[in-house]
């Protein structure tokens, strides 16, 4: 029985031991309304507003985490627009190959099972089972063109491979179709119900707009009903139908283009740097090494650019090539590259292990 809108539901926790066909099974009756609705962590909250289906954990890499509370009708509108646009049809498959405590892998789960189809688990596999769609991060992607032949292969079998969580660069995306992996990339945030910009164009029903400080915003169907606070209230914070995201970017022609978090722009001497492009820059001159960008408080500089590889990197030949601003001040050597469980770069953990080596 579907619930009243005035009504509670119960919340519960999505449980470890649960098969994928379990979870899919329980998200399926979290959306229709007769189940429970479904959380990624444990809360204390034990009862939601009727409306709510899920409650996801943000990352919190670059911010305090926050409980989204997503309504079953933001759901429905984000799965259909997806599949609008890649022209799905029932009975097409979806790969999984994303953690099942964010809203990406999640969105596999309902999006298969609005088709009509199993979802298919290839996480942690060395053979994978085709499917016609894909959602991956970048990191994915560079691995399957790297070292893993058997992923490529699977990356090419599929209609689409949604490419997002994080910045994907145009050189990856270029070898990408060069190797015949129809990458679509896509942007977007758990408060929007993961990715609603494909190939940097709104998804049907979704705007975008550019703040005065230059950062995204967004409202569409798909927007979340606020957060989930500690008392178990929803906080209005989209009460005016906008996102406000912390994300800077430029519209041009309909097109939206991803500049970088402002939290990922460093006020160097006066000078803004993108970290993300540094390490862009970075990655061309040492395609083979791994790299972290960040800043550290400076008494000269304000704050100075910084960046961490798992290997030596000769400063003077960075400098060389990339010239003063984008070369880093100051350069450190950590054992592996910290990241967030979505593989998205951890700048908060690099800057604290940086300032522990600093003061050693």
């Amino acid at each position: 029985m579907i619930m009243g809108e005035n009504e509670l539901r119960d919340l519960i926790s999505i449980q470890a031991k649960w098969s994928i066909p379990q979870l899919q099974e329980n998200l399926a009756m979290a959306v229709e309304g007769s189940g429970p609705a479904l959380s990624t962590e444990e809360l204390k909250v034990r009862h939601v507003p009727s409306e709510i289906a899920l409650v996801v954990a943000t990352s919190g890499s670059t911010g305090k985490p926050k409980s989204v509370a997503i309504a079953s009708k933001a759901l429905i509108a984000s799965v259909n627009a997806s599949h609008k646009y890649l022209g799905a049809t029932p009975g097409d498959t979806w790969s999984l190959l994303l953690p099942t405590n964010h809203i990406a892998g999640l969105n596999v789960l309902i999006r298969a099972t609005a088709l009509g189809s199993r979802v298919i688990d290839n996480r942690n596999q060395d053979k994978y089972v085709d499917a016609d769609f894909v959602s991956i991060v970048p990191t994915q992607l560079h691995k399957a063109l790297t070292v893993d032949p058997a992923l490529l292969e699977h990356l090419t079998a599929a209609e689409a491979v949604l490419v997002g969580g994080g910045p994907l660069s145009e050189s990856l995306k270029k070898e990408a179709n060069s190797k015949h992996v129809k990458v679509i990339t896509t942007y977007g945030m758990t408060e929007m119900c993961g990715g609603c910009v494909y190939n940097q164009k709104p998804l049907d029903g979704v705007e975008v707009k550019i703040s005065n400080e230059g950062l995204i915003q967004l409202t569409g169907p798909m927007i979340s009903s606020g957060y989930l606070s500690e008392d178990g209230k929803i906080e209005k914070e989209f009460e005016s139908g906008w996102f406000k995201s912390r994300d800077i970017g430029e519209l041009n022609a309909g097109l939206l283009k991803i500049l970088g978090r402002s939290d990922e722009v460093i006020i160097s001497g006066g000078e803004k740097i993108s970290l993300v492009e540094v390490e862009d820059s970075i990655r061309k001159v040492l395609p083979n090494v791994e790299v972290i960008a960040f800043g550290l408080p400076d008494d000269k500089w304000g704050e100075k650019l910084c960046i961490a590889s798992t290997l030596k990197i000769n400063q003077d030949e960075l400098k060389l090539k990339l010239g003063n601003l984008a070369t880093p001040k100051e350069m450190f050597v950590f054992e592996r590259i910290p990241k967030t469980t979505m593989e998205k770069p951890d700048r908060r953990a690099a800057i604290e292990l940086a300032s522990k080596m600093s003061i050693k």
